[in-house]
């Protein structure tokens, strides 16, 4: 199976122009409306299942340190706060309180506006989050402690509640230990629910101003607008290639929704696996999926599928696609892209720029089978930097988490770059490698190949979520009773060390001491 880079390249173009697509926003909406129209004329139905939501969407915001005169001294924000809340249309102004200590300084913020710290979350060990499988090449590895903007939103979240419990007005938070441009434009967190209070972000450095301005007593001007709707329509859609076997089907899915041009580009490598598989004869019928909601995951999420995904809600609905009850297909296998064709980008000796090579391609794979068939068919790539990963502590990131969990076994492309949520005017397309995007699409179609020709025997099942244990990612010990028990080995081994060399300095300072002083050395002898 082949691979246009050339059809690669325009999609990417046209999907770019269209700026950042928050769901059920005007530019998700025409990027929808795209991909429907391309995958029609290639004469394949198309299927759409319609969703209402409230939808909200930052407007005007601005923060300003007040003067004794009344000016306005603006501070840049970094960026919104999705789903927040609205100040009135004039804004507000009150004093600023700096939250030092959350203990007791959350309730000094009562009916005023509150500064915030989040600093970056880089102390928590990768294999909290990730348990390795593979590698390719075999030494690649990731940092031993999970960090960044993404995760860092996610785990501190609480700033949130506690200021709307002690009745602050709004909330500023200021981002603590990455660099000015790395977080610059970072739609995050977006998988909270509507909070109920105006929020901004502000970098590093202009939250040092805020600090130096609440600690003087300092009032500050507040704005954030919105545009609120009720009843938002979104849609996600569906098309079928049927094959010759009516008992089973292979799912290939994406979400259509993101703020740059690589989160989410995985429609556009579905429309070109489309479009060379759609004159084939298939030996199972292929259902290709695409979701909305990915970016408003609370009203777009059904647990009756075990996660949280918003394919989850298409899972619900379309059971007789999937689940191999009486008529239905059974789904024997899942394929998910995501994310395709990232550079890596990282904070190196403070400094927030290129590598020079591919970010890590994180790949979660269902069971063994389907890992060796990954592995196996990466090594032939010009360009890859992979690892593949097992289900850890109920985390399976992307779309692919509703498959596993409900035993359907998959390979998922979701690489996590710090800009994956960042909204700019370039749409993040000077950290986008189209050649490296065609290197990942042709993986996959030489995957749906081997699919094609495996028994649903050897496909097997998802084999379920590891917990507490995970196979090191980072390269160091794995966390495993075998590695927990060599750990406390060579702990044991390197105290036992240490004790008997303090006793041989001891023993070696008391003998010098105490030994007979050398005959020939008479000087401190009297005459």
């Amino acid at each position: 199976m082949s691979v246009s880079k050339k059809n690669l390249q325009k999609e990417m173009s046209f999907m770019n122009s269209l700026g950042s697509r928050l769901t059920g926003n005007t530019a998700h909406t025409q990027f929808i409306r795209h991909l429907e129209a391309q995958i029609e004329k290639m004469g394949i139905p198309v299927y759409r299942d319609p969703f209402y939501f409230k939808k909200w969407e930052a407007k005007e915001y601005s923060v300003s340190i007040v003067g004794e005169d009344g000016s306005l001294d603006g501070i840049h924000v970094s960026s919104v706060h999705p789903y927040s809340g609205e100040t009135p249309d004039e804004g507000l102004t009150d004093e600023l309180v700096y939250i030092k200590n959350p203990a007791v300084d959350y309730l000094k913020a009562t009916g005023k506006i509150a500064l915030v710290e989040v600093g970056n979350v880089n102390f928590i060990p990768s294999e909290v989050a990730f348990d390795k499988r593979s590698a390719w090449p075999e030494d690649v590895t990731m940092p031993k402690n999970y960090e960044g903007p993404v995760i860092t939103t996610f785990v501190k979240f609480l700033h949130t509640m506690l200021s709307r419990l002690t009745g602050a007005k709004a909330i500023i938070l200021k981002w603590k230990g990455l660099p000015d441009d790395c977080v610059e434009g970072q739609y995050l967190p977006f998988n909270l629910g509507y909070r109920g209070i105006p929020i901004l972000w502000v970098n590093e450095n202009d939250g040092n101003t805020l600090i130096e301005a609440a600690e003087a007593g300092k009032r500050v001007h507040f704005l954030q607008t919105a545009d609120k709707e009720d009843m938002a329509y979104t849609e996600s859609f569906y098309c079928i290639l049927p094959g010759r076997n009516k008992k089973e089907s292979v799912i290939v899915n994406t979400h259509t929704d993101g703020p740059n041009c690589v989160e989410e580009n995985g429609p556009v490598a579905l429309l070109e696996l489309l479009r060379e598989l759609k004159d084939r004869e298939l030996e199972r019928t292929h259902v290709f999926l695409f979701t909305t909601g990915h970016f408003r995951l609370p009203r777009f999420k059904d647990i009756r599928t075990g996660a949280f995904q918003s394919a989850s809600k298409w899972m619900v609905r379309h059971r007789d696609l999937w689940d191999g009850a009486v008529n239905h297909l059974k789904c024997v296998a899942n394929l998910t892209l995501e994310h395709l064709g990232c550079k890596e980008w990282s904070v190196v000796d403070g400094e927030y720029k290129y590598t020079d090579r591919p970010e890590l391609e994180l790949v979660y794979t269902g069971n063994k089978f389907m890992d060796e068939l990954y592995i196996e068919t990466v090594k032939s790539r010009k360009t890859v930097r992979t690892m593949t990963l097992h289900g850890h502590n109920l985390l399976h990131f992307g779309e692919g988490q509703n498959f596993f969990t409900m035993g359907i076994p998959g390979i998922c492309l979701v690489p996590a770059p710090y800009y994956l949520c960042t909204e700019s005017e370039s749409g993040e397309i000077e950290k986008f490698d189209i050649d490296l995007m065609c290197e990942q699409v042709g993986t996959f179609a030489k995957l749906i190949d081997r699919i094609e020709e495996t028994p649903t025997e050897t496909l097997g099942k998802s084999d379920g979520y590891r917990f507490v244990f995970a196979n090191s990612v980072s390269g160091g010990r794995d966390f495993t009773p075998a590695g927990l028990f060599d750990g406390l080995v060579d702990t044991v081994d390197g105290l036992v060390g240490t004790i008997k060399e303090k006793i041989s300095d001891v023993a070696s300072d008391i003998a010098g001491k105490t030994r007979p002083k050398d005959p020939s050395d008479l000087s401190d002898q009297p005459e």
